[in-house]
């Protein structure tokens, strides 16, 4: 694990090798962005969008948050889709879950209080309109499993389902959503095959 001063001492490294291979890097990336995909990911540390992706610079827009919620009320989420949607003329919003999630692991416990529950309790309701598949898994891990992936197709269809890009999709075709799980156990990235 890095210590605070070795993230700068890391940087300076990166700098100087992305210059060495490229002088002009800094220069184009300050030319402004033109990402074809925004990415909305959960914040757990082990799931870095750009690395998982092979991503560089400029490539992913990235919104990131406990369990890769989108809900109408989070005015966070909304600015980032209006802005890659009507700015950035994103083609592609990729809504990316991952096993082994803790927040989908809170949700399925009692609640605690704090800041933390009304966030957890959408993936609570998600899993209340799916209770009657998920009873019928009786392995815990399993069953822990099926709801990342329900909750990232739930919030596909919210994503789906906000104007910008409902507008945009019926005028333009784009962008196009999709559901992605990343399995932290042997790294791959899953398609889920999302219709809305």
């Amino acid at each position: 694990m890095k210590t605070y001063d070795e993230f700068f001492h890391y940087n300076r490294k990166w700098v100087a090798s992305r210059k060495a291979s490229d002088p002009d890097f800094f220069v184009k990336l300050s030319e402004g962005q033109y990402p074809r995909f925004l990415y909305i990911g959960c914040c757990d540390s082990r799931v870095p969008a750009e690395e998982v992706t092979g991503a560089k610079p400029g490539e992913l827009f990235v919104h990131r948050n406990i369990a890769n919620l989108v809900h109408p009320s989070d005015p966070n989420a909304m600015a980032v889709i209006e802005f890659a949607v009507s700015q950035l003329q994103v083609k592609h919003i990729v809504v990316c879950g991952h096993y082994l999630c803790g927040g989908i692991k809170a949700s399925m416990e009692p609640r605690v209080g704090g800041a933390l529950d009304p966030w957890l309790d959408h993936i609570r309701n998600v899993a209340e309109l799916h209770s009657g598949e998920l009873k019928h898994i009786p392995d815990e891990e399993q069953r822990y499993h099926k709801l990342v992936e329900i909750n990232v197709e739930a919030q596909c269809r919210n994503v789906a389902d906000i104007p910008v890009v409902r507008d945009s999709f019926r005028t333009r075709k784009y962008p196009r959503v999709h559901g992605w799980v990343f399995d932290i156990r042997n790294g791959e990235l899953i398609d889920l095959k999302f219709k809305p």
